[in-house]
């Protein structure tokens, strides 16, 4: 029962879309697991650069059957457009399949969202503003409404009317105008609402290959990131087990994605931070902006405490490592090993609110690298090799610029792994 789970071990914008776009070669079913569209996936293809929002990164390989999740909120109207963005493009979505169970992103969550972000003042989250949190609230309030509902007017309607009511925003929101826009979507989007528990599992038994792909980023977990400032679901493995619908003994690997250094865009503690020319020049080298927002990404030197608790977090067996390329030419590396927090040195990631914020890094340098010409620079790279030993999980892929086909396959005895 092979299946496999694609994670992010920071605070998103790892190149998960890459590193899933390029195992989906290999897989018969690719699933969305949760987030909506304030994730954005990049995906080069030969000359074409794709942005994916709330579509599997599979969708790029034809054949293959790609689920959008029960762990997913959609905006009907960003994925109505996101499908005939890319029909003109002449991607096919004839695979294409959405669980029944999936939540709606209802018109007045996205009101909701920047109201709520205005109120914040100074203690801001730095949201997308797309309604993903206050979905995600109705979901647990259990006034959420499921994609499936749309199948009964009558029901939808009632729904609809019902959290108006609830939420005090009849005035500012009509019944009718917005059943008749989401029924208009869902007419578009209705052939592939299917009950895709039976297709899951009919996969695993027949030994199909199943990827699950997560969006941001292990930093941002709602219970294991740096609360408050996380999104409002499960990108860790745990949450792909929750939002595809798939037991935890079917997963036959967990690989890890971490960019070769550090990024997080919106509010929150960031220990390796660099606020000097080395960042903005990191921002430039490496493109870092976000693909939904286009909101300029902080960065700062990779974080090895932060990643090894992810690891644990996650149960990653392997690592795919992106972004190598942007640190050419830097020389020494940093990486950061250890917190200071006030007198004491600490080597695990804090899980007290706040100690985050009052540590600074402990740093170890590394040799820096020219280039990635020669194949022995991927097996032999002291950078690759210390954050092996450092996590003691191989780095099995590497990706050295946005094209498919720059991308290195590491065999798992040639890593050279071992415990720190």
């Amino acid at each position: 029962m092979p299946a496999r789970i694609v994670i992010g071990l920071q605070w998103g914008d790892e190149g998960k879309g890459k590193i899933t776009d390029y195992l989906a070669e290999d897989a018969d079913l690719i699933v969305r697991y949760q987030g909506g569209n304030n994730a954005g996936h990049t995906v080069v293809v030969g000359s074409e650069k794709f942005k994916l929002h709330l579509i599997p990164s599979g969708i790029l390989h034809p054949g293959k059957g790609c689920i959008l999740g029960n762990g997913m909120v959609i905006d009907l109207g960003a994925l109505v457009s996101e499908i005939e963005g890319l029909r003109a493009r002449k991607v096919s979505f004839d695979n294409l399949m959405i669980s029944p169970k999936a939540h709606l992103i209802m018109p007045y969550h996205i009101f909701l969202d920047s109201e709520e972000e205005v109120q914040r003042k100074e203690r801001k989250i730095g949201t997308t503003g797309r309604g993903i949190g206050p979905a995600y609230r109705d979901k647990v309030d259990r006034c959420g409404i499921q994609i499936g509902d749309l199948f009964s007017q009558e029901l939808f309607q009632e729904k609809v009317g019902m959290n108006l009511e609830k939420k005090k925003l009849g005035s500012k929101f009509s019944v009718s105008e917005i059943v008749k826009s989401c029924s208009d979507h869902f007419q578009i989007i209705r052939e592939f609402v299917k009950p895709v528990n039976g297709i899951l599992h009919d996969h695993l038994i027949h030994g199909k290959n199943i990827l699950l792909e997560g969006a941001q980023g292990t930093l941002l977990d709602l219970d294991h990131g740096t609360y408050p400032y996380v999104t409002s679901s499960y990108p860790t493995s745990g949450g792909a087990c929750l939002g595809s619908g798939i037991g935890p003994g079917s997963i036959k690997a967990v690989i890890g994605v971490v960019k070769a250094y550090s990024t997080r865009v919106g509010e929150g503690p960031f220990t390796t931070e660099l606020r000097d020319d080395l960042g903005d020049a990191l921002r430039e080298i490496g493109h870092e902006y976000g693909t939904t927002t286009g909101r300029p990404r902080r960065t700062g030197w990779l974080d090895l405490v932060a990643l090894k608790y992810a690891v644990q977090i996650n149960g990653v067996t392997e690592i795919a490592l992106t972004k190598l390329d942007i640190l050419c030419g830097i020389t020494p590396l940093k990486v950061a090993t250890g917190y200071r927090i006030g007198e004491r040195i600490q080597t695990e990631f804090p899980e007290i609110g706040g100690m985050l914020q009052q540590s600074t890094p402990i740093y170890e340098e590394i040799p820096g690298f020219k280039d990635l010409k020669r194949e022995s620079e991927f097996y032999y790279n002291q950078y690759i090799g210390f954050i092996e030993k450092f996590l003691g999980v191989p780095v099995t892929i590497v990706s050295y610029g946005e094209k498919r086909d720059e991308t290195f396959i590491r065999k798992e005895k040639e890593a050279g792994v071992a415990q720190r």
